[in-house]
This record gives structure tokens, sequence and C-alpha cells, in this order.
């Protein structure tokens, strides 16, 4: 999809985040404390990213994951902003979805730090 019909399928606020690597306001994300079981899924084009299952709070401001569904995400290089950090994006569409840190719980010592605005969510 060429970028002009992103910004046609995607609001202002989805269309920075997803396609040009912004980041929601801390603490002010649709999914920041939701609990129900389902599937988060790319907002962009629909791809199941992550399982309910693993979603844990972590204080961040922003929705976290243990884990994300295999073969869903890729990783990146993020230097921006002065900063050393992995960015995670959809495998399918190249959206940006946020960062991958090392300080999240077992089994796996990851921290999916997710916008909520780069997801929607199916409940079971």
């Amino acid at each position: 999809m060429k970028e002009k019909d992103w910004k046609e399928k995607l609001s202002e606020g989805e269309y920075e985040v997803l396609r040009e690597k912004g980041t929601e306001t801390r603490g002010t994300g649709k999914y920041l404390d939701q609990k129900e079981d389902g599937t988060y899924c790319c907002k962009a084009c629909g791809q199941e990213i992550f399982d309910s299952d693993t979603k844990f709070s972590s204080g961040s401001g922003w929705p976290s994951f243990y884990d994300a569904i295999e073969g869903s995400v890729e990783f990146r290089e993020d230097d921006r902003h002065g900063m050393d950090r992995t960015e995670v994006i959809c495998s399918n569409c190249d959206s940006h979805l946020g960062h991958v840190f090392d300080d999240g719980p077992e089994p796996t010592g990851k921290r999916y730090c997710i916008n909520s605005i780069a997801l929607d969510f199916k409940e079971e």
C-alpha cells in the first residue's frame, strides 16, 4: 500500500504512530488497563499480534506484553532521540507498533511496550 493510501485509511493519530513512528502520550492509551480475553491486532492491516494472556501491567504507561504471536512482528534498531532501542513492527505491513525491552517478566524476560493506537482488539 502506498503512503497516500495509508493516509486515507488511518486517522491522523494512527498514521503518525503507525507510519511515522510516533508515540502516543504516556498513560492515555485505550488498552492500557484492559483485561478482557482476546487478541490484539495491528490497527493498519488486522494481523494478530498479541494474545491477551501475554499482557501484563508494567507501570510504563503503555500496554505491555511479554511475548508476540510467532511470526507477527519484526525488529529494527532505533537510535532516534539519542536512545538505543529495538523497534517492533508488524511483519505484514511494516507499521510501527512500539518497542521491546529486556526488563519484562518470565517466561521471556521481554517487555513489548506498545501504543494502544496501533492496535485493535478482538474479544474472545
